[in-house]
């Protein structure tokens, strides 16, 4: 191995130098660095060092490489995994990182910098939608880290980055309390409200599709629905498919998001016998328009065949939330209603997971059912039952 050199720049001043074989990086390309100090000791304590790391597989060459670069190297590299309509949320959820961290050499990106952009963000994150300065969820932002720590730690793998500058960052306990105190988040809809939704579209074309968002299926999955996937016979419903939508503007069919999420449900009475009266006005529907029906096959159809898709459903529902006087909530939100009362009512945590969609039932059980106190009278009646107390109504 070649000793230092000593060179003498154009001012005078001595220094020392020495080239390192540092192996090959991931093309195959020998990767060959250029040690330069001030002291031939110096040299030859970095040349040392590399020369350890190399042996030991922990030795991370020098890049010049942004973080912004490296997120889109990782969303390319996402795509492997996720669908389209989840890579466009990645970069949604990353834009603030993209503006504020973007720049910086991911080599030189630090703890304290993630975490100082975080709680910026938290501050004051809001880009649009909301005066300047408006503070962000702290949900949002949590989903924002929970990104980039997935990004880091790719860089991590793929040895660019010896460590994570984010895997200890954390949105701060205040801040989270702050958040829960001042945020109104909407509820889901009660029981009470849920019944007279169902009692008022009695009549409603849709009725059918309306009262699958009530059986807990997320409305890309309902839009999605085809009668083959249906079997009215055995009142089995098969979800296989999905129609969402990018940008709330282009359709996108596609498989379930998961495999999990490719699933057979039971029909319950209700919505079994409102497809059965479904298809029948479908057919009705295709005699009277003639060559003008369209037989997509679609359960979700205008009267012409033609299917509907989410944002469609969603302002039908809402106009009919309206006109009945009840608090207007995402069809999305119903999934929340339903999982809720399947939890409460004693379904176990398994079959909860499995009628949702989920693999994990931990996940389903603390994204979708929350506790209000209401929710809770059966605990109060067991310490009346406990002090000895008669059970009443107070004025």
């Amino acid at each position: 191995m070649a000793e230092p050199k000593r060179v003498v720049l154009r001012d005078g001043t001595v220094r020392w130098r020495t080239v390192v074989d540092a192996g090959r990086d991931e093309n195959g390309k020998r990767i060959q660095l250029t040690v330069t100090r001030d002291t031939k000791k110096e040299v030859l304590a970095e040349r040392d060092r590399i020369l350890h790391q190399r042996a030991a597989g922990t030795f991370i060459a020098p890049n010049k490489i942004t973080l912004g670069e490296w997120l889109d190297q990782w969303l390319e590299y996402k795509r492997r995994d996720v669908e389209e309509t989840t890579i466009r949320t990645y970069r949604l959820a990353l834009v603030h990182v993209y503006d504020r961290l973007g720049h910086v050499p991911l080599q030189q990106l630090t703890e304290d910098q993630v975490q100082d952009f975080v709680d910026a963000l938290v501050a004051g994150g809001r880009r649009k939608g909301g005066e300047p300065g408006t503070r962000l969820a702290v949900s949002t932002v949590e989903g924002i880290l929970t990104r980039l720590r997935e990004a880091l730690g790719r860089a991590v793998v793929r040895r660019l980055i010896p460590s994570s500058p984010a895997q200890y960052v954390r949105v701060a306990l205040a801040d989270k309390k702050l958040d829960k105190r001042e945020r109104q988040r909407p509820k889901p809809w009660t029981v009470d409200e849920v019944q007279t939704f169902i009692h008022g579209i009695e009549q409603d074309r849709l009725y059918a599709p309306l009262m699958e968002s009530l059986m807990g299926l997320r409305p890309a999955e309902v839009c999605g629905q085809r009668w083959p996937d249906i079997d009215l016979d055995e009142g089995i419903l098969y979800i296989r498919t999905t129609r969402t939508m990018i940008g709330n503007v282009q359709v996108l069919e596609k498989d379930t998001k998961t495999a999990a999420g490719e699933r057979a449900l039971p029909l319950p009475n209700g919505p079994w016998e409102a497809l059965r009266r479904f298809k029948a006005q479908q057919a009705r529907e295709k005699l009277a328009a003639g060559e003008a029906y369209t037989d997509t096959g679609y359960v979700v159809v205008d009267e012409l065949g033609m299917p509907l898709n989410t944002r469609q459903l969603r302002e039908h529902a809402y106009r009919l939330m309206r006109r009945l006087g009840l608090r207007q909530v995402r069809l999305y939100d119903a999934r929340h209603s339903v999982l809720k009362a399947l939890a409460l009512s004693g379904v176990p945590d398994v079959i909860l997971a499995a009628w949702a969609g989920h693999t994990n039932a931990a996940f389903t059980k603390r994204k979708y059912v929350s506790i209000e106190a209401e929710d809770m009278r059966g605990a109060a009646a067991a310490l009346d039952a406990f002090h000895g107390v008669e059970r009443r109504a107070l004025t």
